[in-house]
């Protein structure tokens, strides 16, 4: 009798996975494959993920419409999946850019109203880094060429949807790493910087007397 009893049990289990995966619609899959995702990368690692997991990603931040015809036509042919406003801050100075990122089915772009400042091809990233407290910052690792200026310092409002959209665009999934204290990052022509995290009354982002860029 316990043997039915729990083949019952299963099997009626698995008839009601069944019926509320069916029931699905197309839009709620995706959100489900992507909050997978997320967990992998952020559960227990990063502060703010619970509260992240009632708000649902949104498909893109802008859309196509809200970019330069000019930045269009440049990227012309490459499908865009997602765009959202982000703060880039400077490799040398750290001075604060606004900036666009625009992920598209191949590549990352940063751009400036009708340019673009630099293109991540994601066949060739080799990181992706944030930091373990509540700030949005993501720094992304490009290799060391020519055609790069150096890692991506950016500060996004939606660092969960917006690093996870990264890595499953790029499926680079398993380069995406949580540090604690500090990184270093690429600043071009063979020269690092460091960028420290630290916790205090108001969240801020400067150099400081070091030369460091601080994430308060």
């Amino acid at each position: 009798l316990m043997q039915t009893s729990e083949m019952l049990r299963k099997i009626c289990t698995r008839n009601l996975v069944r019926k509320y995966c069916r029931g699905l619609t197309a839009e709620r899959k995706v959100q489900l494959q992507q909050k997978v995702v997320t967990s992998a990368v952020f559960s227990g690692k990063k502060e703010g993920y619970l509260e992240s997991l009632s708000q649902p990603f949104l498909e893109t931040r802008l859309k196509e419409n809200d970019l330069n015809p000019k930045v269009l036509q440049l990227i012309r042919g490459e499908n865009i999946k997602y765009v959202t406003p982000v703060i880039k801050y400077d490799r040398n100075g750290f001075k604060a850019r606004e900036r666009l990122l625009v992920l598209t089915q191949s590549s990352a772009y940063v751009v400036e109203m009708a340019k673009i400042k630099q293109k991540i091809e994601y066949s060739t990233l080799k990181g992706i880094s944030t930091s373990n407290l509540s700030d949005g910052i993501v720094v992304i690792h490009v290799p060391e060429d020519n055609k790069q200026k150096g890692d991506v310092i950016l500060q996004c409002e939606h660092i969960f949807e917006t690093v996870t959209k990264l890595c499953i665009l790029a499926n680079k999934q398993s380069l995406v790493k949580v540090v604690k204290g500090s990184l270093r990052f690429r600043v071009g022509s063979g020269k690092e910087g460091t960028m420290v995290f630290t916790v205090g009354p108001e969240p801020q982002v400067f150099k400081d007397k070091t030369g460091q860029l601080t994430v308060v």
